[in-house]
């Protein structure tokens, strides 16, 4: 168990600010909102992306998980804030090689935990080959196609939250 913590706080510590501009340089961030700009065209939804290169210190000693500051985000990007409560955020933590899909409960709804799964999988897949740009934008368009097929655009389409990918 101290072993594991270890190791995490080394990861943690030890990752490098270029692995973050390796993963995702300014041409694949721009590509990403893009890709979230045309996504949000064809439907009501709300995408966002955010990536994070480490925790703080003192939140890996408190065991903080991926999936614990994912939830963090979500309120701070304010993705729980659209009309009818279908944003998704996609979350990437690059020093433990974890990642999170987190949608409000207007479209979990209809999607379910399975339906997340799905597609985290695929992502999964992606990322495990080193290929982060294709991963996100897949998870992009898989999100993209249940919220138009839940939450269809019309004339009135607006968007309620920024494209623009966040690094943390």
């Amino acid at each position: 168990m101290l072993l594991n913590l270890l190791k995490r706080v080394c990861r943690h510590l030890c990752i490098s600010p270029l692995a973050l501009k390796k993963r995702f340089p300014k041409a694949v961030m721009q590509r990403i909102e893009q890709a979230i700009a045309d996504s949000e065209q064809t439907h009501f939804g709300e995408i966002r992306f955010a990536v994070e290169l480490n925790l703080p210190l003192l939140d890996i000693l408190k065991k903080k998980s991926g999936q614990q500051r994912a939830v963090e985000v979500f309120s701070q990007l304010q993705v729980w804030d659209t009309e009818q409560n279908n944003g998704v955020l996609i979350y990437l933590l690059l020093a433990d090689h974890d990642f999170e899909i987190l949608a409000d409960r207007g479209i979990h709804q209809h999607v379910g935990v399975q339906g997340w799964a799905r597609i985290s999988h695929e992502m999964e897949a992606l990322f495990k080959q080193e290929q982060f740009e294709a991963g996100v934008l897949h998870g992009i368009a898989q999100i993209s196609m249940l919220l138009a097929q839940h939450y269809p655009a019309s004339d009135s389409n607006h968007n309620e939250l920024p494209n623009a990918p966040v690094i943390i």
